[in-house]
C-alpha cells in the first residue's frame, strides 16, 4: 500500500510540472500568436503594395516631382495643366496646379506606391504618391480641381478618379470655375 501511495505521489508530481510546462508552453504559443502572426501579415502586406519612401525636392508641373535621388515622378491618372512644354503656351489654371502640387508636396517626404507600368516614355517613374499623413496626392489634385482624372490607360483608381473629377465639376471647384472651351 504504502508503495503504491509512494508510485501516486510521484505520478502526481510528473503530472503537475506537465501541466505547468504546458502552461507555459500554452502562454508562449497565444503571445507568438498575437503579436508575432500579426507583424509578419503587416511586413508582407506592406512590401506586398511596392511602397518605396522617397523626399520630393521640387515639383516640375503640377503631375511631375523630381526625387531626391534625382528621378521624376508622374502622377499616375492625373493630367494638370501644362506650365512647362516645351510646344505649348502656359494653359489655363496651369500655374494654379502648379502652386497646388508645390505647397502639398514639396520639400515633403512621400510614400510611392506603383502600379502594372513602373516607367513611362520618359523614363519616369509612374505612381501614386501619398503625404506621410495619408493625404492621397494624385487624388487630392482631382478633387480639389487642380486637374483631370487621365484616363488614356487603364490604372488601379480609374473609377475613383472619373468620380473626383465629375464631384470637382458639379461643385466649380479649382479649374471647373470657370467653363472650358465652353463645355
Amino acid at each position: 500500500m504504502a508503495r503504491s501511495l509512494l508510485f501516486y505521489a510521484n505520478m502526481q508530481k510528473k503530472i503537475d510540472i506537465y501541466e505547468v510546462g504546458s502552461s507555459i508552453k500554452w502562454f508562449i504559443n497565444c503571445k507568438f500568436l498575437i503579436f508575432v502572426i500579426p507583424a509578419l501579415i503587416l511586413f508582407f502586406l506592406l512590401s506586398a503594395s511596392h511602397a518605396e519612401i522617397y523626399k520630393v525636392i521640387r515639383v516640375i508641373d503640377g503631375d511631375t516631382l523630381l526625387l531626391l535621388n534625382g528621378e521624376k515622378v508622374r502622377l499616375i491618372g492625373v493630367d494638370t495643366p501644362e506650365t512647362k512644354h516645351p510646344q505649348q503656351p502656359v494653359q489655363y489654371f496651369g500655374i494654379e496646379a502648379y502652386k497646388f502640387t508645390k505647397q502639398m508636396a514639396e520639400g515633403k517626404v512621400v510614400k510611392l506606391e506603383y502600379d502594372w507600368q513602373r516607367r513611362d516614355r520618359y523614363r519616369r517613374l509612374l505612381a501614386y504618391v501619398y503625404l506621410m499623413d495619408g493625404t492621397f496626392l494624385n487624388a487630392e489634385i482631382i478633387k480639389q480641381g487642380y486637374g483631370f482624372a487621365y484616363t488614356r490607360y487603364p490604372f488601379k483608381y480609374m473609377g475613383e478618379f472619373r468620380l473626383y473629377q465629375r464631384e470637382a465639376r458639379e461643385k466649380k471647384r479649382g479649374l471647373w470655375k470657370k467653363e472650358i472651351n465652353g463645355a
